[in-house]
């Protein structure tokens, strides 16, 4: 493994390891909002014990985000120099307000942790509030960093630097919201199936369930909604990549030449030396009306694109696809929760697909992240600079990459312990009690 690759593999690991946290940091503090609230509405106890158990989880997973996303920020300035050279000063912006909401974000989540019976109820509940609206607004600011990686602008590249800068028009670069809308969709699709999912299995079990099946129905709200909204999230950043990457959309889609009334490709395996697909599902003229709502409009394939441009077309390709399936599954799943919901029956197969499910969403967001990270290179700024030319003369980039590995399977271990402990706790402190009926 050369530099550069262990540079990527590094930033990479630390990425996908963040983003599983940053997702949950933004939404959960939303889910525990709603159960704090029917507390106050109807004095349930067993919504009380949600509430104190999400909150926990909250401040335990706000923690490891912080830590990663510190992480992440320092290894943008030590893997990649000749990137935050010039980039540090145009979208700095984003990052600055992020680090507002973030502040915001901690002050919040201190308030809602030490307020219970010192704060009017209300109030209380608000602090709460202020956490996932913090934390969303956050998360915006970083993926509108990253949409300027992807659409660059609010600078002139003249001679090798950078002039004329505009933050502003950096910040509100042409990728910002549809990668906006389609990452926060993600993570409230994500984390709602992951934690109905936990909390089907131990409805499943027998435990406590009442307060299960009412943590279920929450988080599931949240996730159903979401994925119903996706395919909307999803065709609107189609248009947008055809437009701005059309490498990046040929390679997902495995198009290798440009084509009119364009075929949406299904799965298959994409073969770079023959330039076909093999053994796909072909849809006539779909990818066209995807790309620019005319079934017979030409979508530019990779025969546009130099061949030093190409992005890898089988990792982009696949990790596309996984993305779309699971988004179809999640769908799928979402249309049945609302049949059950209103029917009031909750069959025992259905909470065991959704105990499959609770990792897909959360499959589906790496997977959506590849597409976005592989599918611009071999660009680190699109068009502008090289992955190449922007990472570390540094020698020894392995011994980071394995530190990371050894660091970050350590903070698995102590969440994972830390969460079955919390868990624990909860069940004694309810069987202690006499159960809620209510649900």
């Amino acid at each position: 493994m050369d530099d550069l690759l262990a540079a990527r593999a590094t930033i990479a690991f630390s990425l996908g390891f963040h983003i599983i946290f940053a997702s949950i940091g933004m939404t959960m503090p939303f889910f525990m909002s709603a159960a704090h609230w029917r507390w106050l509405k109807t004095k349930d106890p067993a919504h009380l014990e949600l509430t104190k158990m999400w909150m926990r989880g909250v401040a335990i997973l706000f923690a490891v985000g912080a830590v990663s996303g510190t992480v992440v920020a320092f290894q943008l300035g030590l893997l990649w120099p000749g990137f935050m050279k010039h980039a540090g000063p145009i979208f700095g912006m984003p990052f600055s307000w992020e680090g507002s909401a973030f502040f915001v974000e901690a002050v919040a989540i201190g308030l809602f942790l030490y307020g219970w019976g010192r704060m009017k109820p209300w109030l209380h509940w608000a602090t709460g509030l202020v956490v996932g609206i913090a934390g969303f607004t956050s998360g915006i600011f970083v993926v509108a960093a990253n949409g300027w990686m992807n659409t660059p602008a609010g600078f002139d590249w003249v001679e090798g630097a950078a002039i004329n800068i505009d933050p502003v028009a950096a910040m509100f670069n042409k990728a910002w919201l549809h990668q906006t809308i389609h990452m926060q969709l993600a993570a409230l699709q994500a984390v709602g199936f992951g934690v109905a999912g936990i909390h089907a299995a131990f409805y499943l079990r027998g435990k406590a369930r009442p307060m299960h099946l009412g943590a279920l129905k929450i988080a599931l709200t949240f996730g159903a909604v979401a994925s119903l909204l996706m395919p909307f999230s999803g065709h609107f950043a189609g248009q947008r990549v055809a437009e701005y990457q059309p490498a990046k959309l040929a390679a997902a889609e495995g198009l290798f030449v440009t084509t009119t009334n364009a075929p949406l490709i299904i799965g298959g395996i994409p073969d770079v030396e023959t330039q076909t697909v093999r053994y796909a599902i072909e849809i006539p003229g779909a990818l066209s009306f995807l790309a620019h709502n005319d079934f017979n409009t030409a979508v530019t394939g990779l025969d546009q694109i130099p061949r030093e441009d190409w992005p890898p077309v089988v990792v982009t390709h696949f990790a596309f696809q996984v993305m779309v399936g699971i988004g179809g599954i999640l769908a799928l799943m979402a249309v049945l929760y609302f049949v059950f919901l209103k029917k009031k029956r909750w069959p025992g197969w259905f909470m065991k697909a959704l105990i499959i499910c609770a990792p897909l969403g959360f499959i589906a967001i790496e997977a959506g992240w590849v597409v976005t990270e592989v599918g611009r290179q071999p660009w680190i700024i699109q068009g502008v600079m090289r992955t190449k030319d922007a990472v570390t003369p540094v020698p020894g980039m392995q011994y980071h990459l394995y530190l990371l590995f050894v660091l970050y399977a350590i903070i698995t271990v102590a969440v994972v312990w830390l969460f079955k402990r919390q868990v624990r706790g909860m069940h004694k402190r309810l069987d202690d009690t006499e159960p809620s009926t209510k649900a």
